[in-house]
């Protein structure tokens, strides 16, 4: 009989976590899904086969819920925990200066502590599965930081910086971690405020040239990133033209980034 492959994706109730559970399990993989929103878990789970899912109402920055969740999904996958996808994130946005304690705090434990939360306790459930992988969400705001969203780009260069210490430190232990890089993606964090006045973070992406990435484009990239060698997997016209520019033209990045998100 083959064996079952199954992946525990966080903030799975809609956007990239929603389209990666989709995907997986057309492919015949077992998926946990966690998120804060019930109502989302639920439409998510409607969408995959029956039989194949489980659903888990959690808060990553719960280490308890984390534990509990865990040890469910992997009672009923018979202990295999082949991919953890640290996924859950908010898209906070908003003048540093202006914006509240309360939000920076909650940005940061959500989008980087709870990351890290996953990491620590999913690691002892990871080492039981050969050939495991730690599969994090980054983003392209952590190639170069976005004015009118710093909390986030700085909890997103947090994750690509995590991604990259545990490859080297779980490397002995036989776990993969990677992590993939999106450009802005066409999800409902795009609706948040950013960089000043009343427009959005979707207005403000639009308005300095860059593009919006399909998620169903970000699913495909986990998988690949899963199956890949590359600790970073960049997905979209956006992050690889960012990569480039980072890389390359640093002077003109800045510049833009200035004129795109610094004035107005």
């Amino acid at each position: 009989m083959a064996t079952v492959r199954s992946i525990f994706i966080t903030g799975g109730g809609s956007g990239i976590g929603r389209a990666t559970a989709q995907l997986f399990a057309a492919r015949g993989w077992r998926v946990g899904l966690a998120d804060v929103d019930a109502a989302g878990l639920a439409e998510t789970a409607a969408m995959l086969p029956v039989g194949m899912v489980d659903t888990f109402h959690m808060d990553v920055r719960d280490r308890d819920a984390w534990v509990a969740s865990l040890d469910g999904f992997t009672a009923g996958s018979g202990g295999r925990l082949d991919v953890l996808h640290n996924n859950a994130g908010i898209g906070t946005g908003g003048p540093l200066a202006t914006m509240s304690f309360d939000d920076i705090d909650r940005t940061v434990a959500i989008n980087l502590v709870g990351v890290l939360n996953g990491a620590r306790i999913g690691y002892a459930y990871l080492a039981k599965t050969p050939g495991s992988c730690l599969l994090n969400t980054a983003s392209a705001s952590a190639i170069y930081g976005s004015a009118g969203l710093a909390p986030y780009s700085a909890t997103k260069f947090g994750v690509r910086a995590l991604t990259e210490a545990l490859d080297g430190e779980w490397a002995s232990a036989g776990i993969k971690v990677r992590s993939i890089v999106p450009s802005f993606v066409e999800t409902p964090l795009l609706s948040g405020m950013a960089g000043g006045g009343n427009r959005t973070i979707r207005e403000r992406v639009t308005e300095a040239g860059m593009e919006l990435t399909p998620v169903e484009a970000v699913a495909q990239a986990a998988w690949d990133a899963v199956h890949g060698d590359a600790v970073h997997t960049y997905v979209g016209r956006t992050a690889h033209k960012l990569k480039f520019a980072a890389r390359w033209f640093p002077g003109a990045l800045r510049k833009r980034m200035r004129r795109g998100f610094g004035e107005g």
